[in-house]
């Protein structure tokens, strides 16, 4: 389950002012990674390997300060994660090709030892990427423009619709994305809905 947060790259670098602007020039070449396996399917792909056959570009580990290593003349490239890119920047170094893009996730085992506290814990977090995705929004409106009021605001699973003591009005609750808030209040108002308010979610159960 991908947690929305913790978001970066991992890409391949080079030194600035150097003569490669595409990973294909790197062929053949040293390349200084933490992420050895990955960066060596990608050269695998990039070479177009076939089983049993030796990979030409050489792929070296390092466990710390991977954006020297170019500096140093331990490599010619290196593949490292990259959030903003100011490290890589201050080291001279630009990105000329991007491996996977990536965020942290929970990942289940397939046998889980205690399957009910994962799910637990699974629940919680789901609980909370949803209360940071949606708030709820409250109306008032006519009864009349309910069917044309619920296709901007249909809720997760459906809207709340209550009676008002006017027999001609219903109040709607429904959760919506925050990031299409501000449109749809302005609808709403357009479609005669009123007293519109809207509520932050610190933690829901989805």
């Amino acid at each position: 389950m991908d947690l929305l947060f913790g978001k970066c790259r991992l890409q391949v670098q080079v030194p600035e002012n150097g003569p490669y602007e595409k990973p294909e020039q790197l062929i053949g070449k040293t390349i200084v990674s933490s992420f050895t396996n990955l960066t060596r399917q990608y050269f695998e792909e990039l070479e177009g390997v076939k089983p049993g056959e030796p990979l030409k570009t050489k792929i070296k580990f390092v466990g710390g300060s991977v954006e020297a290593s170019c500096a140093l003349g331990v490599g010619d490239a290196i593949v490292d994660l990259v959030e903003s890119g100011e490290t890589m920047k201050a080291a001279g170094l630009h990105a000329i090709g991007t491996i996977l893009n990536t965020s942290a996730h929970l990942i289940i085992s397939r046998n889980p030892s205690h399957p009910e506290l994962v799910e637990v814990i699974k629940s919680r977090l789901e609980g909370v990427l949803a209360a940071q995705r949606y708030v709820l929004c409250n109306y008032n409106a006519p009864r009349s423009m309910l069917p044309s009021l619920l296709k901007l605001t249909p809720g997760r699973r459906a809207a709340t619709v209550s009676p008002l003591d006017d027999g001609e009005w219903v109040a709607v609750s429904s959760m919506v994305e925050r990031k299409d808030m501000g449109n749809i209040m302005d609808k709403l108002k357009e479609l005669g809905a009123s007293d519109i308010l809207v509520f932050e979610i610190s933690n829901c159960r989805v």
